[in-house]
């Protein structure tokens, strides 16, 4: 039986999992990233990952690892240099070519959220949609673009969608510039949204939370303090969703895909009640009657998404 290994590099853990011919994790190994500590002891984090998994195969004939796939957040070339990472000390760095010196097999590495969209989108499974997009929406905002059923990286770096411009002169994001999407709707933008409102005395049941957690609201708060129908997470969570319709009305305007994937931890938590005002924006930028062919879906694989996207991406290969 032939193997493969999906690893999914994050700034706090690194998840591995072994997957078999019938697309199915036989075996999973999990440590923290220890980022803070330098590249040389995430490096070592990742080997014991990897060493744990490869322990699991049987030492028989029949069970050969035949590769590894990466998803690692930031910009990664086709050729699978790490060129940034906003967690991870990785600067310039050759992640392909130290992994398959080390292991000897084939490695393919992507951008974290490319890998976990091409995940979802195979986990989906249906030759229907061949032309994909994919929005997630976490602590930043990333995306991916599948056309005829290929991931679309361009040179490394597309599907930056958090980077698109819904407000030429409002408010400045991480990345510098003016106006992202990012700044408006990811998870860092609905916090700082939250703050500058409670700063100014608005009353919410999120002030309580806020000082029990400390500086980081949950997506599983946010959800409860809606269904609470408080008015401040009411009003954040619209807030957000008209900038995410905005940003899938002009992507669908581009694209017009079969399928539109969202996924992170607020769509994963608020989709339900996101979904309906973020669709009622995007129908005012797109053009008349391009949304309707296209099927939107809340992503379903979870923490597993990095992971079974970074098999499949070494399994195409």
């Amino acid at each position: 039986m032939n193997k493969w290994i999906g690893l999914d590099i994050g700034g706090t853990k690194i998840l591995g999992a072994l997957y078999g011919e019938d697309n199915k994790s036989i075996a999973q190994s999990k440590k923290k990233t220890k980022a803070q500590e330098g590249v040389e002891i995430v490096m070592e984090q990742v080997f014991k990952v990897i060493d744990a998994l490869y322990e699991t195969i049987p030492k028989d004939e029949t069970s050969t690892l035949l590769g590894i796939g990466i998803g690692v957040p930031g910009i990664v070339t086709t050729d699978g240099i790490v060129k940034f990472s906003p967690n991870i000390p990785f600067k310039d760095f050759e992640l392909k070519s130290l992994i398959e010196k080390r292991y000897q097999v084939p490695v393919s590495v992507g951008n974290d959220v490319n890998v976990a969209m091409f995940g979802e989108y195979k986990f989906i499974s249906d030759p229907a949609n061949k032309n994909v997009l994919g929005l997630f929406v976490g602590t930043g905002i990333g995306g991916a673009i599948i056309i005829d059923g290929e991931l679309y990286v361009g040179q490394g770096a597309a599907a930056e969608f958090g980077h698109i411009v819904v407000n030429a002169d409002g408010a400045f994001c991480g990345c510098g510039a003016q106006g992202c999407l990012e700044a408006y709707a990811s998870k860092t933008a609905m916090q700082r949204y939250v703050e500058t409102q409670l700063s100014k005395g608005r009353l919410s049941v999120l002030k309580d939370f806020h000082e029990k957690d400390g500086a980081v609201i949950k997506s599983s708060t946010l959800q409860k303090a809606y269904e609470a129908n408080d008015t401040l997470a009411v009003e954040v969570i619209q807030y957000a969703s008209k900038y995410l319709g905005i940003a899938i009305g002009s992507l669908v305007n581009m694209f017009h895909p079969d399928l539109f994937i969202l996924g992170g931890g607020i769509m994963e938590s608020l989709g339900k009640e996101m979904m309906p005002l973020v669709l009622k924006e995007a129908e005012r930028h797109a053009m008349p009657s391009l949304l309707d062919s296209v099927r939107f879906e809340i992503s379903k694989l979870g923490d597993d998404a990095g992971i079974y996207g970074a098999f499949q991406l070494i399994k195409r290969d």
